[in-house]
């Protein structure tokens, strides 16, 4: 059994976490199999978008497996500088496709942290969320202080980040952690129909407004409406807006070959 499922369906990719055995606690190999999904996405022109799950009924990931990840041999300089493995869960996950995060239970850790790097975040109703390190002497280690602050606000964050306690799937949706809480069935059709529905639309349109809401983030707002309409721009001689817009006027449903 692999400990990541990857399969893809329709143009969607569908990640599954799959050691529901250890709550989908990741030790070092599953870490590199979750690093080079995170290319295969991004380099694979069949995939539009992509689902992020886990295997179970119990937990999403519960972040690194502490029985399986003794302190690496090399020092730090060596892993930072080295060009050796970079050990965080999120490194390579930048892409312009869309990433849902489908949260089916416990997300601790560096189980939330690639949630946290996804574009939208749905859970079912038994979910919990943490990020629980000061706990045990050390902190989030592959973006939990610097993307939950931006996600949920700098007060909301430093409550779960100070304390390390843990959150349910209703507090998550009143901070903005969450776009949506559904029941335990409902989640993967509900993670796979939000994911169709973008998949549908013009592909070249949907990745540039990703990279316009990331980019744009960092940038003085005339600077970003600049951006925005320099994309405009591009888009607007595009075959797939034409054929949008044809679509429209003819009532039909589009057939876009982002082009």
């Amino acid at each position: 059994m692999m400990a990541v499922d990857f399969k893809v369906e329709s143009g969607i990719a569908v990640v599954t976490l799959n050691r529901p055995e250890a709550m989908n606690a990741i030790d070092y190999p599953m870490r590199r199999e979750i690093q080079q999904i995170w290319g295969r996405i991004d380099e694979d022109e069949a995939i539009f978008a992509a689902v992020v799950t886990g295997a179970g009924q119990r937990s999403f990931c519960v972040g690194s497996d502490l029985k399986r990840t003794p302190p690496p041999l090399q020092s730090f300089a060596e892993l930072t500088y080295g060009a050796r493995f970079n050990d965080s869960l999120t490194a390579g996950i930048q892409t312009d496709k869309p990433l849902i995060c489908a949260f089916n239970g416990y997300a601790m850790g560096g189980g939330l942290e690639i949630g946290l790097a996804c574009d939208i975040r749905i859970a079912s109703d038994n979910a919990r969320f943490a990020l629980s390190e000061v706990r045990v002497g050390t902190i989030p280690g592959s973006g939990g202080t610097q993307r939950l602050p931006r996600l949920v606000g700098r007060s909301d964050a430093m409550m779960m980040l100070l304390t390390g306690d843990t959150i349910d799937a209703a507090e998550a949706l009143r901070i903005g952690l969450l776009s949506k809480v559904v029941p335990f069935e409902a989640l993967q059709p509900t993670a796979m129909q939000i994911a169709r529905r973008i998949v549908d639309n013009a592909p070249l349109a949907v990745r540039a407004v990703k990279r316009l809401v990331y980019q744009g983030a960092d940038l003085p707002l005339a600077h970003a409406l600049d951006a925005e309409r320099s994309a405009w721009g591009a888009l607007r001689d595009t075959d797939d807006r034409r054929e949008g817009r044809a679509a429209f006027a003819e009532k039909r449903k589009p057939v876009y070959r982002g082009r």
